[in-house]
């Protein structure tokens, strides 16, 4: 998985950082692409990245303040004039639909693919083969969602040399050994694939804040997660500021992160006070935390399995 941080500041852009929006691209899986919110401006820095709007499949909206949705109906107009025609689904909190659907009507943008809204509530909000999504409502001033996407495990890679070794070579047989089914080879022998795969590859674990202050939701999201993005408006010294306005200090964040046991902390939407000091929150961080980034906006983070 990649992580893009098109937009990581709070409230209203700056000169260095954009509002909010992040892009998941799934490697693994053709390179599709998740986003989760999608503030004024995002077009813009989707052009200065390598993220294709024609590789969308799903839209997660935290919460319905300007800044994490302002740049919505322009993407999606966008992505339509660019010529995208697979479907794309949206997930925010109540409200969305009128939003998304007001706003389409009143500039007449027609889309050219279909559009799924499905307006959140607390539980699993989306299930395939390989992930399951669930969200969790926050504590903010108007309800704000966190997002905790599990991975399911994967079968351990097929043991091609220990195959060789007892001369079976590539080829349908292969397939159904990875299926750990008994094969019968031309000289009659049988062999069982549970003995010729590796171990399960374990699934990863990200948890995706909204806006919050403080809550048990969140640290229930995050816990055992591999990466924790998580809102860092402002510094320990703004605590009460921070509370009173719904949000977290990046101490707050690390408390969340240490207490959860998650492998990696990636501190976003910081308020533009801290233009070119943002090193006073990673290190407020890392006094409890230590593996802890600040996110700016361009900025890829890498996730592998195995990935502390």
């Amino acid at each position: 998985m990649e992580f893009h941080f098109l937009g990581t500041g709070a409230g209203v852009p700056s000169t260095k950082r954009n509002v909010s929006s992040l892009v998941i691209r799934f490697l693994q899986r053709n390179g599709n692409l998740w986003m989760i919110d999608c503030g004024e401006g995002t077009q813009q820095q989707v052009l200065h990245s390598s993220v294709k709007l024609s590789k969308l499949e799903k839209i997660f909206i935290t919460h319905l303040h300007g800044d994490h949705i302002f740049g919505l109906p322009g993407l999606l107009g966008s992505r339509s004039f660019q010529g995208g025609t697979t479907p794309l689904s949206i997930y925010g909190p109540k409200g969305i639909r009128s939003f998304i659907e007001q706003s389409l009507a009143i500039s007449k943008t027609t889309l050219l693919y279909p559009i799924q809204i499905h307006e959140l509530e607390d539980g699993i909000i989306y299930e395939n083969e390989a992930f399951t999504v669930r969200c969790s409502l926050l504590d903010h001033v108007m309800p704000s969602f966190g997002f905790r996407i599990e991975e399911k495990s994967q079968s351990g890679e097929l043991l091609v040399d220990k195959l060789k070794e007892k001369g079976v070579t590539p080829g349908p047989i292969y397939k159904k050994l990875k299926a750990k089914e008994k094969v019968q080879l031309p000289s009659g022998e049988w062999i069982d694939g549970i003995d010729f795969v590796g171990p399960d590859i374990e699934g990863r674990i990200v948890s995706i804040l909204g806006d919050t202050k403080p809550c048990e939701a969140a640290l229930q999201l995050a816990q055992s997660a591999n990466v924790l993005i998580h809102e860092a408006t402002f510094s320990k010294e703004h605590e009460d500021m921070a509370h009173q306005y719904g949000h977290s200090t990046a101490y707050d964040a690390a408390k969340v992160a240490r207490d959860a046991k998650v492998k990696t902390l990636i501190l976003n939407h910081i308020s533009a006070r801290y233009e070119g000091r943002s090193y006073i929150l990673e290190e407020e961080a890392k006094d409890i935390f230590l593996n802890t980034y600040v996110a700016y906006d361009s900025y890829v983070h890498h996730l592998r399995h195995n990935n502390h």
